[in-house]
């Protein structure tokens, strides 16, 4: 789609556009909106939330011209999901996306036929939200954030960073409706490298300054995290907490070893966001989301912060360095 010009003419008479005219707006004047509901802060979320806007902008749109936007933020509340999603809801959106499972889910309660689009999808087929990748089905598509054996490949650096590690700590906050699957993930990848799992788990964000203490008590050599809205939202304090008790962690988000974190492996969020404004834009040309396939990341990142690494007196492997898609010095 390009951008459009209208011009309007007097007397009631029909608009005219300069340009052929995309599907929803050649059969109604009205203005489609597009409602999001994200597990961060909106200042902690832009960063790569933003993907969303410029291929919208790519495509064509012009935000507050060709389509309306609201956004919800949860600020790493789980809790605050549901009430804002209702709220969303309420506002007859002609496409919901969703930054959370929880949103999802919550999104999913409430309608089954109004369009959900995730550039953070997890276990789609698992929580019955699709048939299959190839042909959801259903009203729910979109990116996956995670490939089936990231937990296991995140496990792997994180021993592999630092040579001899046998006790790998586990953060998992309790409240997120993926942490049980993604753990267990895990199970069959602990026994393979003979290290040991310390499993620790946090119920909301202010619980994260005494877990790093209690992690660093049980003397692990790395605490690993799994994909979760509130770990990203967190990952400034996450860095300070962990570095406050030389503790390496391991993410799945570039965001967080952006923000002072050690190593991350997994998908761009900027650029699976950036992903989903083309299946809002096949939808609001009136496709159906359930003949969307859902997308499979293109791309897994691994960075590592050199900054980190030397603070916390690491040197790291220099085939993991050679391997690096990205070094932060």
């Amino acid at each position: 789609m390009r951008r459009r010009q209208f011009i309007a003419l007097l007397g009631g008479a029909t608009a005219v556009a300069s340009r052929p005219l995309p599907a929803f707006a050649q059969t109604s004047s009205k203005r489609p909106l597009i409602a999001a509901q994200l597990g961060g802060s909106k200042t902690e979320t832009d960063r790569f939330f933003g993907g969303f806007s410029q291929g919208m902008r790519e495509l064509g749109y012009v935000e507050g011209q060709d389509y309306g936007f609201e956004v919800r933020y949860a600020d790493g509340n789980v809790s605050r999901i549901p009430p804002l999603i209702e709220e969303l809801v309420r506002m007859k959106p002609d496409i919901i996306l969703s930054g959370t499972t929880a949103g999802v889910i919550a999104a999913k309660k409430l309608s089954n036929t109004m369009p959900i689009v995730s550039g953070d999808l997890i276990n789609a087929i698992e929580f019955g939200w699709a048939a299959s990748y190839a042909r959801p089905g259903g009203n729910v598509t979109g990116v996956l954030v995670t490939v089936e054996d990231l937990p296991t490949k995140l496990l792997a650096l994180a021993v592999e960073v630092i040579p001899g590690a046998k006790k790998i700590g586990l953060m998992v906050h309790s409240a997120n409706p993926i942490a049980p699957a993604l753990q267990r993930g895990l199970d069959a990848s602990v026994n393979a490298l003979g290290v040991q799992l310390t499993v620790l788990e946090v119920a909301s964000a202010d619980d994260l300054h005494a877990a790093f203490q209690r992690l660093a008590r049980e003397r692990v050599n790395v605490v690993l995290m799994l994909p979760d809205f509130m770990f990203l939202n967190e990952r400034k304090r996450i860095a300070l907490f962990a570095m406050a008790e030389r503790l390496p962690t391991m993410s799945p988000f570039r965001e967080n070893v952006e923000d002072g974190g050690l190593m991350s492996y997994g998908t761009n969020l900027r650029e699976s966001w950036r992903r989903t404004a083309s299946f809002v834009d096949k939808i609001l040309k009136g496709a159906k989301p359930g003949d969307l396939p859902i997308e499979f990341p293109t791309k897994l990142e691994l960075l590592i912060n050199l900054t980190a690494a030397k603070a916390l007196e690491l040197t790291i492997p220099p085939t993991l360095l050679a391997r690096a898609d990205e070094v932060i010095e």
